[in-house]
């Protein structure tokens, strides 16, 4: 993506905002070379220092075949964004922008088939959007599990490359003050935004 150097943010800042924002857009290329998308959550761990995205579609998916065929693809994380006015500037010598966070990982994807390796990796999806899940999960009949077990495809995408976008007008001090207030009044992603304003600013 297009980074300019005062927006380049941390492999830190990337991870965290991974963990707060992990609904993901994967991107591969399908047998007509054109882009496949699918939108999906994802779970991040470190091995080695390194970066390493857990997630499975369902069987019916081709997207898991393009995976198997073509392993290099691309994921993206958005973290929150909102419009800026020129208003927060001084002056009126300023056009409109829009601030956002954002994390794109280039990614060698390898295919899960080992159904306890699968159970594993849900166990670790379920810890991340709904602990309290894990118990009904466990006590599914042998026969359930292994059913949607057998339903998807899972896999592991190692990050090969790493961007993380931390778009806040922080070039601009005369108007990050006025900006901030703005935003701390704002919507969920205008507050969100403020809140790493002041992340960026410590």
């Amino acid at each position: 993506m297009y980074l300019p150097p005062q927006f380049k943010g941390q492999d830190a800042q990337a991870a965290l905002l991974i963990q707060q924002y992990p609904f993901a857009s994967l991107i591969s290329s399908d047998n007509d070379g054109l882009p496949f998308v699918t939108h999906l959550p994802l779970h991040l761990e470190l091995r080695d220092d390194s970066f390493v995205l857990l997630g499975h579609v369902a069987k019916a998916n081709l997207h898991w075949r393009h995976l198997q065929a073509r392993p290099q693809a691309v994921v993206t994380f958005l973290g929150p964004h909102a419009y800026m006015s020129p208003k927060v500037y001084p002056d009126l010598v300023h056009v409109p922008t829009w601030n956002y966070l954002a994390v794109h990982c280039s990614v060698s994807a390898s295919l899960i088939h080992d159904a306890p390796a699968k159970d594993d990796l849900l166990k670790k999806l379920i810890a991340d959007n709904e602990p309290g899940f894990a118990a009904q999960w466990q006590g599914m009949t042998q026969d359930y599990a292994e059913k949607m077990l057998s339903g998807i495809v899972a896999f592991e995408l190692k990050v090969t490359g790493l961007q993380c976008k931390i778009k806040l007008n922080q070039h601009r001090p005369e108007a990050f003050e006025a900006m901030h207030a703005v935003y701390a009044k704002g919507s969920d992603d205008e507050r969100a935004l403020a809140l790493w304003m002041d992340k960026v600013r410590q």
